[in-house]
C-alpha cells in the first residue's frame, strides 16, 4: 500500500536545541520559517543530514540556501505552508517537506513520475503527474522551482549523469509547455552520486530512480514579505 507523507521538518542551531526546545517544537510552520531563515546554512545542512538518517539533502541544500530568515522568513513560511497542503492534496502519493521557507517533492517510481528504463520520455502517468503540478504551480507563480534528476548505480556513471540531467529537463519542458514560465525553472541532473536508499535492492534502486523538486520564494514574494513584516 502507497503511504503519503507531509511532515515539516524543523531546524535550528544545534541539534541538541532541536530536541529540547519545547517552544520551537510547539511553534507553527510560519514561525519556524523565521527561526530557520535566521540561522547558518552550513549548520543547519548538517542538522538536517543527522536528523534524516544520513539521506541525501541536495534539494534541502538549495531551499536552505535561499533562505532570507527572521520576520520576512516566517511571511514565506507562511505561504508556503498553503501551497504544500495544496501539493499534498493534489499528489497524495508524493513526499511532500516543507523545509524552512521552502518546499521539497519527492516523486520515485511509484509516486507519480518515472521514465521507462534508460530512457527519458515521460510516461502517461507521468503526465498526469504534472498535469496536476502545474494547477498548483500556476496557482503560485511566486516562486522558483529547482528539478533535480537521480538514478540508480545500474551502467556508468557518465551514462546516469546525462540520463538524470536529460530526465529533469523533460519536466521542465513539459511544465513549460503547460504555461508555467521558464524563468521559474532551474534543472541539475545528479546521475548516482546521490542515493537515499540501498543500491543492492531491487526497491532502493527503484526509489533512487526519483525526481525531485525544491520550491522557493522568488524575489517579487521576498519584497512582498519585507512589505508586510514591516
Amino acid at each position: 500500500m502507497k503511504k503519503t507523507l507531509y511532515k515539516t521538518l524543523g531546524i535550528v542551531v544545534s541539534f541538541a536545541v532541536l530536541s529540547g526546545c519545547s517552544a520551537y517544537q510547539n511553534s507553527n510552520n510560519k514561525q519556524r520559517g523565521a527561526v530557520i531563515g535566521a540561522t547558518s546554512g552550513a549548520v543547519i545542512g548538517g542538522i538536517i543530514g543527522n536528523n534524516v538518517g544520513k539521506k541525501s539533502n541536495t534539494a534541502v541544500g538549495a531551499i536552505l540556501g535561499a533562505a532570507v530568515g527572521g520576520v520576512v522568513g516566517g511571511v514565506i513560511g507562511d505561504k508556503m505552508d498553503r501551497q504544500a497542503e495544496q501539493i499534498q492534496q493534489a499528489l497524495p502519493d508524493a513526499e511532500v517537506t516543507r523545509v524552512g521557507e521552502g518546499i521539497n517533492v519527492v516523486f520515485d517510481e511509484k509516486s507519480g513520475i518515472y521514465f521507462d528504463t534508460n530512457k527519458y520520455n515521460i510516461t502517461a502517468t507521468s503526465l498526469q503527474t504534472l498535469d496536476r503540478l502545474s494547477i498548483v504551480f500556476g496557482d503560485y507563480p511566486d516562486t522558483n522551482i529547482l528539478i533535480e534528476g537521480h538514478t540508480d548505480d545500474t551502467g556508468s556513471d557518465a551514462y546516469n549523469q546525462t540520463l538524470s540531467e536529460n530526465r529533469a529537463k523533460a519536466v521542465e519542458n513539459y511544465l513549460v509547455s503547460k504555461g508555467i514560465s521558464s524563468n521559474r525553472f532551474t534543472t541539475k541532473g545528479y546521475g548516482e552520486t546521490e542515493p537515499k536508499y540501498d543500491n543492492t535492492s531491487p526497491e532502493g534502486r527503484s526509489k533512487n530512480r526519483r525526481v525531485e523538486f525544491a520550491i522557493v520564494a522568488n524575489e517579487k514574494m521576498i519584497q512582498e514579505a519585507k512589505a508586510k513584516g514591516n
